[in-house]
């Protein structure tokens, strides 16, 4: 269905950042918003353990017996310690798309969408997306310990791909469920107001994600795309990572299409 009185949406690391702009974006659009996060959320959960993710899979059921129009994995973390960012950026968010599938399944037409990150095309160790996918997350917690390269472009990545992989299978497909990512260039927020703070940090920013544009991206923008996914009804739309980054990707890797 078109996002509307009506809808119903969960929107994950629902109290700040990109998290908090889709929520209030949402609302103002008439949608129920049922936000999750560690605090100040209708539901309070730590998506990096077992115990979170099942308390809140739990209490979504409960608050929207009748089904979800979309779902948004915005929870993330980026200067955390490596198992942190293991547990939260991607175990959480693809339990988060899972665990909630079949209250999607409950009305055609709905939408589930991953926050990856545009930094997921920065060179990382394949090794540890690769035992992402294998879903044993005490391996990858293993694997990563000993990887010193990015870690958080790694989760990220692991997650897109996950994103497309399931996308396309019957349990998300032919049940009407449209499932895709937003991956966000530079956005004020939590995560990278330390480095926006300074002429050093913007510098080393701008040098990962070389933008088109002169300016991060507020919340607002990447809220403004998930509405717009959100709000398509034709259910074609399937497996795409959409690249909100001000051309970072495009300045990136120009052949890549």
């Amino acid at each position: 269905m078109a996002l509307g009185e009506e809808a119903v949406a969960v929107v994950t690391g629902a109290a700040s950042g990109i998290g908090m702009g889709i929520r209030e974006a949402l609302t103002a659009r008439g949608v129920r918003v049922i936000g999750v996060d560690r605090q100040e959320a209708d539901i309070c959960a730590d998506l990096g353990t077992d115990d979170g993710r099942e308390r809140m899979i739990r209490a979504v059921g409960e608050a929207a017996p009748s089904g979800l129009d979309l779902v948004v994995a915005g929870a993330g973390v980026s200067a955390a310690a490596f198992d942190v960012t293991v547990r939260v950026n991607y175990f959480g968010a693809t339990a988060t798309l899972a665990g909630l599938r079949p209250l999607l399944a409950m009305r055609p037409g709905s939408h589930a969408i991953g926050i990856s990150s545009s930094s997921l095309y920065m060179e990382t160790d394949e090794a540890l997306v690769l035992a992402c996918l294998e879903d044993d997350e005490e391996r990858v917690l293993s694997v990563a310990s000993g990887v010193s390269r990015n870690v958080y472009q790694a989760t990220k990545r692991a997650l897109a791909v996950w994103i497309r992989q399931q996308a396309v299978r019957p349990e998300w497909a032919r049940a009407g469920i449209c499932l895709n990512g937003i991956a966000p260039g530079v956005v004020v927020s939590p995560m990278t107001d330390y480095l926006l703070a300074t002429a050093e940090g913007r510098e080393r920013l701008f040098q990962t994600t070389p933008m088109a544009v002169e300016e991060p991206a507020s919340p607002a923008v990447i809220a403004e795309a998930i509405q717009a996914l959100a709000g398509l009804k034709g259910g074609y739309l399937l497996g795409q990572i959409l690249f909100v980054d001000g051309g970072a990707d495009a300045t990136v890797r120009p052949f890549h299409v």
